[in-house]
């Protein structure tokens, strides 16, 4: 499958989730949980980590300062409200599909293709004065520094910051930059055009 279609397909679901009512966002976001666990697991427990604070913020924000019923009814000015501990359940839950989402997404594309299909996706951007060319492998060479540096694995001492560029880092910049172009089939090509209209309706309605 062309990977434009398959970004255009995450991002119908990704939005698709944001319409979901909470039973039926309860089942989405166990399922993009067991399916990001069997093809994702470390990538989206790193993600996961990485938002916690957003997490908690959400749940802070909406449990504590939604008015309505306390919950506990023996510190109704200290405890959360039943309306704002349902608000923060399921913002947080969208939140939790949409990164399991980017953790399958990031794990089972290939940054080659997932770069090229952002440049695909892109392309009528050109119209407006956009080089998709430019802008595509700009991403590349980001995504690949990211991914070769080991600032951007784990925990590091912020002398690192300060340190020269690493061999790491210089064989990133060394590698030649390649992107990749798919040919997208009339099957696709249409599937495409029905899922992009559907997402600009969607954004206008």
């Amino acid at each position: 499958m062309h990977s434009g279609l398959v970004l255009l397909l995450w991002l119908a679901a990704v939005a698709a989730v944001q319409l979901l009512p909470p039973l039926a966002l309860g089942v989405a976001v166990a399922a993009c949980a067991l399916a990001a666990a069997a093809l994702a697991r470390a990538r989206t427990w790193r993600l996961v980590r990485r938002i916690r604070v957003l997490l908690i913020a959400i749940t802070v924000l909406f449990a504590w300062f939604t008015p309505g019923e306390a919950a506990l009814l023996d510190w109704p000015r200290l405890g959360p409200t039943r309306e704002g501990l349902a608000l923060a359940a399921l913002h947080a839950g969208r939140l939790l599909a949409v990164v399991c989402a980017v953790g399958i997404l990031l794990e089972r594309l290939p940054l080659a293709r997932l770069v090229g299909g952002l440049y695909a996706l892109s392309r009528p951007l050109r119209l407006a004065g956009v080089d998709p060319e430019r802008l595509a492998l700009r991403l590349l060479l980001v995504l690949r520094y990211v991914d070769a540096s080991p600032r951007g694995q784990g925990p590091v001492d912020w002398r690192h910051w300060l340190a020269d560029e690493s061999p790491s880092d210089a064989a990133a910049e060394a590698a030649p930059v390649v992107l990749a172009r798919e040919r997208l089939g009339p099957g696709e090509g249409l599937l495409a055009g029905a899922l992009f209209g559907a997402l600009l309706w969607w954004s206008l309605a």
